[in-house]
């Protein structure tokens, strides 16, 4: 989760949200966030009162989780949250434990609810207050198998459900509030207006939280943290790397150095780009390393997609110190970490989160890296780095880019990698890409690419016979890439894509089309 020393700007109101492990806790933030209110997520059990207060939030969210609260070992708020004078908004899990702790009866239904649901609007409160009006049926988001059956002392309820009559519950006089659905998620269609009315109307917020704001500070925390030293930032090419240099660069200049390691497995043209966009627009010192060989040769025999990560990490660190040392070294290294980073590197409980497979930028510097870290994209989630590459006047194909993996085509070959597989993945990747750009549907797809699949299939092409390579297909839609959609293409575009492929790419002779949902698949195949 968050760092416990790091604090929130000090001149902007902010929420606090305590985490009870829901796969959904960081919707909550980027719903206040769009609202212009700053906010951290911390697990439940890392909220001591001294740094609570120390925080000083306007208010308290309590998130939604998977435990039940009449299991012996149920995670419980801390009791000072509700001695702190300061509004509480329990969620799903959140609510259920603030109703158990402050006297109120909860207890396991045969009625669950899982998914879209219907709530009676029987009241009226703050948190309800010009969205919903007593009497209507709203359409919310539940997914919870226990439920208040008594409320606890000064509550009152606002809205019922089938299985849930106490969907809303309301204490005016101390302001704690609960809402048993998700109002994070979209298919509650008031949701953020219901979490607004929250955080601008019970906690008093005014929305002062912007972007800009958020450049200029940034820009003098880097200042003061950096002095006359020297800075060097490992550039991928990705969103994230780039706007990390071009706001460090806007706030050191010189005292800035971008390496560019290219280890053979970019997208088509990618690397080329790179360096006229960072050398000639933005004027930043960069070094660029063509190390394909090596990596390449590395990988040869190499399957097992874990092994493929490390092997391309440790690659990447030993040829980036190695340029490091040519330039002198530095006393800085930057880095494009993002908040949902620091947020999954610790679970809900303070222990261990479940590895699905390597992830980089979150665990402390390489062993025998001497420099402190910079890392001034930390507190913000992806698309607040697409807004803030715009602030800085990054290209749109850059800011706007898909996601890209540190590993690039690596993780996009099963099986060996050899170069002859890169480039016959990187041309149809270059068609898929281009269809989609062709159809105006890039920028409503999170993410899309091709895998080439480690199986050979017979054809026909003309009159004869062929023994080549099949591909995968993948585009999917998602907000923050935890979870996905599989993005719906009609059939003529489908065909049109695979036609283009089979015959514009020699090597292939038949395409499919990857229809998974993460979960249970994830967006890359390995």
């Amino acid at each position: 989760m968050a760092d416990p020393n790091a604090s929130a700007p000090a001149r902007h109101e902010h929420v606090l949200i305590l985490d009870f492990g829901s796969q959904v806790t960081q919707l909550i933030a980027r719903r206040l966030r769009e609202t212009g209110v700053y906010c951290e997520i911390w697990p439940f059990s890392h909220a001591p009162e001294a740094r609570i207060r120390a925080f000083a939030p306007r208010g308290i969210i309590l998130s939604g989780g998977p435990a039940s609260v009449n299991e012996g070992s149920s995670p419980k708020a801390p009791d000072h949250v509700f001695t702190l004078g300061l509004p509480v908004l329990g969620i799903c899990y959140g609510q259920q434990t603030m109703a158990a702790q402050l006297g109120g009866v909860v207890e396991g239904s045969d009625h669950r609810e899982f998914g879209r649901a219907f709530v009676d609007v029987t009241g009226e409160c703050a948190i309800t207050q010009g969205v919903w009006a007593p009497g209507a049926r709203e359409q919310v988001w539940m997914s919870h198998g226990d439920r208040i059956t008594a409320l606890p002392p000064g509550f009152r309820s606002v809205a019922s459900s089938e299985g849930a009559p106490f969907s809303v519950i309301a204490d005016d006089e101390r302001r704690f509030y609960g809402t048993m659905f998700h109002p994070e998620v979209v298919h509650t269609p008031h949701g953020a207006a219901l979490l607004k009315n929250f955080t601008h109307g019970i906690c008093g917020c005014s929305g002062d939280w912007t972007m800009g704001a958020y450049r200029a500070e940034t820009i003098a925390k880097i200042r003061a943290q950096v002095g006359t030293g020297r800075v060097v930032c490992g550039l991928s090419g990705g969103v994230d790397s780039s706007v990390a240099a071009v706001l460090i660069h806007e706030a050191i200049g010189d005292q800035l150095t971008c390496i560019y390691v290219d280890h053979g497995l970019m997208r088509a043209n990618e690397s080329e780009q790179v360096v006229k966009t960072f050398r000639d627009r933005f004027n930043i010192h960069l070094v660029h390393r063509d190390a394909s060989d090596l990596f390449l040769g590395q990988l040869s025999g190499v399957t097992d997609p874990e092994i493929k990560r490390k092997t391309i990490g440790r690659l990447f660190i030993e040829v980036f110190e190695e340029e490091q040392n040519k330039i002198g070294g530095a006393d800085f290294l930057a880095q494009g970490t993002l908040y949902p980073d620091v947020i999954e590197s610790v679970s809900a409980t303070g222990g261990p989160s479940v590895t699905i497979k390597s992830h980089h930028n979150v665990g402390g510097l390489p062993e025998g890296m001497r420099m402190q870290l910079i890392e001034p994209l930390r507190e913000l989630f992806k698309d607040e780095v697409r807004v803030l590459g715009r602030e800085l006047g990054i290209p749109e194909e850059i800011v706007g880019r898909h996601p890209f993996p540190g590993p690039g085509l690596a993780i996009r070959i099963p099986g060996d990698v050899t170069r002859e597989k890169a480039d016959l993945l990187r041309r149809v990747d270059t068609v898929f890409l281009e269809e989609i750009r062709n159809a105006g549907l890039y920028d409503a797809i999170w993410q899309a690419f091709a895998v080439l699949l480690p199986v050979r299939t017979v054809g026909v092409m003309g009159d004869g016979r062929t023994y080549d390579q099949a591909c995968a297909l993948r585009a999917v839609t998602s907000t923050d890439g935890m979870t996905a959609d599989v993005y719906p293409f009609d059939m003529a575009f489908l065909s049109r894509v695979s036609n283009r492929i089979v015959n514009e790419v020699r090597g292939i002779n038949r395409v499919t089309y990857d229809i998974t949902s993460k979960p249970p698949g994830t967006i890359e195949w390995e």
